[in-house]
């Protein structure tokens, strides 16, 4: 039995060499509080130096629709982590009430909102792109999303892209 020891591994944080690392995110959700949970990884990832490629598809569009993307909401009604009663999000103005508390606790810890955030990961080197069958559902051009998304392509461009990509789905 060998009693050599490998050497620890040093991280090395003094370069901007990239890890040869991917992330693939998917974003399928528009709700104010389904949307930060991309986003965070995605910033993280970046300052990693891992690529990041964000693909947006079926209610994530809101994420970088140019007409929602200001004004993503959050509701109580049928979300139990809220520890509310279900009842509760039915009452009239509560989206309006819950959305504005979610909207002040994520600007109270530092968070950029929604568009700012997308700024802040694609001037990281953060890659967006948008669901060609979602932009066709709905309807969208390129004109009608985001400025920064690269492309409206198929979800075999998509994997394409991503290969060797560690893969999320939100």
């Amino acid at each position: 039995m060998s009693t050599d020891i490998a050497p620890a591994p040093v991280p090395k944080f003094d370069d901007d060499e990239e890890t040869g690392r991917k992330l693939a995110i998917i974003c399928s959700k528009g709700n104010l509080d389904m949307a930060y949970p991309g986003l965070v990884l995605a910033n993280a990832a970046l300052g990693e130096g891992v690529e990041v490629h964000l693909f947006f598809t079926f209610w994530g569009f809101d994420m970088i629709t140019k007409k929602r993307m200001g004004n993503l909401k959050f509701t109580v009604l049928g979300n139990t982590a809220t520890h509310m009663p279900q009842g509760v999000g039915g009452i009239p103005g509560m989206t309006t009430m819950a959305t504005a508390m979610m909207k002040k606790q994520i600007a109270g810890v530092g968070v950029p909102d929604v568009p700012e955030f997308l700024e802040q990961i694609v001037a990281s080197g953060g890659h967006l792109w948008a669901c060609r069958m979602s932009a066709d559902m709905m309807h969208l051009e390129k004109d009608d999303l985001y400025d920064a998304v690269e492309g409206i392509i198929n979800a075999s461009e998509f994997i394409e892209k991503t290969e060797g990509a560690q893969l999320l789905f939100i």
